[in-house]
């Protein structure tokens, strides 16, 4: 089995920051793609920044997101991080770890979501 557990989240004032961690942990085999993913009240679930390490190490970081957010990972841990900063109040939401992987007992490429930690962003 694979757990993926997310921290981090909170209240934060406008322009603030906050920096998010997840952990991935248990059968694992190797990780191809590890990433934020956030839902905001009444919205689609949307892409943040993900690292995929397939062919060397590539980062996707949305637009909106771009030059204040910064996405990293540490592969000794099995962890990625989301360094969020200059938060403003649409930055509100349900932040989500997205793990793709495989497993000891299974080769092929499998997707593991975190349960979601929360920001806020308001004064």
């Amino acid at each position: 089995q694979v757990q993926v557990v997310e921290s981090g989240g909170g209240l934060v004032q406008p322009g603030g920051s906050l920096r998010l961690s997840c952990v991935a942990s248990g059968s694992i085999f190797s990780i191809y793609v590890m990433g934020w993913y956030r839902q905001a009240p009444g919205k689609q679930r949307e892409l943040v920044a993900r690292i995929v390490s397939v062919i060397g190490d590539r980062t996707n970081v949305a637009d909106s997101v771009k030059g204040p957010f910064a996405i990293s990972r540490d592969n000794a841990e099995n962890a990625v991080y989301l360094q969020m900063n200059s938060l403003k109040p649409e930055g509100t939401a349900v932040y989500y770890c997205n793990v793709e992987l495989s497993t000891t007992t299974n080769r092929g490429g499998y997707s593991y979501w975190g349960q979601g930690t929360q920001v806020t962003v308001s004064a």
